[in-house]
């Protein structure tokens, strides 16, 4: 088992702008870390430079405490599996996954006992004879996984594993690769995507790297964290809007005032005033602000008559009219009219008797809520004063 350490690490090509800039991150022994981001972002070649396949322009990457910069790919005891399978056509399945250790050299018995534990863990011990033409997209990707298993290693890398296959094969894959994982207490696992549900479900710690819009931060970490740190403590609106699907309602506001027990803010266009518990030190009154609520915090509230737009208690309230209904069953999403046409989406119950044309109140739990200043961070709660005291 092995740790990975990023110390100051940064990539530029010749003399353009780094794609990868200034991460320092831990990745702990037995960790299931993900790096998720848009395309392009630079995840998948900061995976690369880890596995040694990419030159490190500046900083160092240590692995099991030792600097790699300098050893090459085959030597830094990693396993990588690619999105493209890289599978030879003409060998089978035995021979794929047998290939990397008879480069090293291992006895015949050996790797026999490796191959056929691995294919056994994977269900392909009936598809070892078999070449990747009879092969389903699925046990090609087991085929590359059990070729990287076989190998023993300290840190296994996967860079978009997932992504040329369907969304069933997606989901049955991505809970083998969950499983496998605790199979292999002992190695680390470093996982690239762009898919924030494989993020969500596999990893002890996402790594989100920040879009190619924001060139000042590009190629930099947004936030790491725990998939529900990330998902209940954005640090930026990018975070924020990232994290989610549907992602989160962002509402452009003013600050109205702001005391020691929250910040009171005017929703623009409606004119709607809500506070909401969180700490003002770092606004200012007349400042522009954005409002942030998840859709699945925004909650119907039917055959209730108190006056709309208010912060009520602990919940913040908003009445607008209903514009589209997508029905998914178990719940539907509700599209409401918002003035000045941001686009705000509620999560409702799939039984719900909602009608477009209806206009109807919301409420959402007051701490559910966020407030993103002008340079995009994060109002902290007050709750993290507490924490603090």
């Amino acid at each position: 088992m092995a740790s990975i350490s990023l110390r100051g690490v940064q990539k530029a090509y010749g003399d353009g702008a780094p794609v990868i800039r200034d991460v320092d991150l831990e990745i702990g022994k037995n960790e299931f870390c993900v790096f998720l981001g848009p395309s392009g972002c630079g995840k998948s070649t900061l995976l690369r430079m880890i596995a040694g396949l990419e030159d490190v322009t500046e900083g160092d990457v240590s692995i099991a405490g030792k600097r790699v910069n300098d050893v090459p790919a085959a030597q830094r005891g990693v396993a990588m599996v690619f999105q493209s399978y890289a599978l030879f056509p003409h060998m089978t399945v035995y021979e794929n996954m047998a290939f990397g250790l008879k480069l090293a050299k291992t006895p015949k018995a050996e790797i026999d006992r490796k191959v056929r534990d691995a294919a056994r863990i994977l269900q392909l011990d009936a598809l070892l004879d078999r070449h990747p033409r009879a092969l389903s997209g699925g046990q090609r990707q087991r085929v590359a996984i059990g070729r990287a298993i076989v190998r023993e290693p300290g840190v296994f890398l996967f860079d978009e594993p997932l992504s040329n296959l369907d969304a069933t094969l997606r989901g049955q894959t991505r809970i083998e690769i969950a499983r496998l994982h605790r199979q292999f207490a002992d190695a680390s696992v470093v996982y690239v995507t762009h898919d924030q549900i494989e993020a969500m479900t596999l990893a002890d710690k996402i790594v989100l790297l920040h879009a190619g819009s924001d060139t000042e931060r590009f190629g930099s970490i947004a936030q790491v964290g725990a998939p529900l740190d990330l998902y209940h403590r954005p640090k930026s609106k990018f975070v924020a809007g990232f994290i989610g699907s549907p992602r989160m309602n962002f509402l452009p506001a003013k600050v109205a005032s702001i005391e020691a027990d929250g910040v009171s803010i005017t929703l623009e266009g409606s004119g709607e005033s809500v506070r909401l518990p969180l700490q003002g030190q770092s606004l200012e009154v007349g400042s522009t602000v954005t409002f942030g609520v998840r859709p699945e915090h925004l909650e119907p509230v039917v055959g209730d008559t108190a006056s709309p737009g208010a912060g009520e208690g602990n919940a913040v309230t908003l009445a607008r009219p209903i514009a589209l209904i997508e029905a998914l069953g178990e719940h539907s999403y509700v599209h409401l009219d918002q003035p000045g046409g941001a686009v705000l989406i509620a999560k409702a119950p799939g039984d719900a008797r909602l009608q477009p044309g209806d206009t109807v109140r919301f409420r959402a739990p007051a701490h559910a809520c966020h407030l993103f200043a002008q340079d995009g961070f994060a109002v902290a709660p007050l709750s993290s004063i507490e924490q603090h005291a």
